[in-house]
């Protein structure tokens, strides 16, 4: 009968959450498709583990990263409250700023805010590496 009882409720919690509710004032995806190659002299930062990248495409502009040597992010330079007109920037090694409001994004939790009452993410792109070249687009 427990046995029963905590598959169920396991089954309840999985269902849960599997949904990706964004409060109602986030930021919406839009079409994004970006390709280019490592080898790119504007990319030689990105070659590194640590290294980042800024680069043309999204709402204000793309930041990519390179998190372990193999393990690729990006994220849009827009303000997740979308009330700014000034692209975030990368500080501290690890966080997106936002200097209308001073939100800060964490680059290593899927640009999850680190600052209280934000509930809105910053927006992450699907990066794929295939060789040297690299592929962004929306999820």
């Amino acid at each position: 009968m427990f046995k029963k009882v905590f598959f169920f409720v396991s089954l309840v919690l999985f269902f849960a959450c599997a949904e990706n509710n964004l409060p109602a004032n986030c930021l919406r995806q839009f079409p994004v498709s970006l390709s280019t190659d490592l080898n790119n002299p504007q990319l030689i930062n990105v070659q590194t583990p640590g290294g980042f990248a800024n680069l043309t495409g999204g709402a204000k502009g793309i930041f990519l990263f390179n998190i372990n040597g193999s393990e690729f992010v990006a994220f849009d330079k827009l303000c997740p409250q979308n009330d700014c007109n000034s692209p975030m920037t990368f500080e501290k090694g690890t966080v997106l700023k936002c200097s209308c409001d001073e939100s800060e994004y964490s680059v290593h939790f899927g640009g999850a805010p680190q600052t209280d009452d934000f509930e809105c993410p910053a927006r992450q792109y699907k990066v794929t590496k295939s060789g040297s070249s690299i592929r962004i687009s929306n999820f």
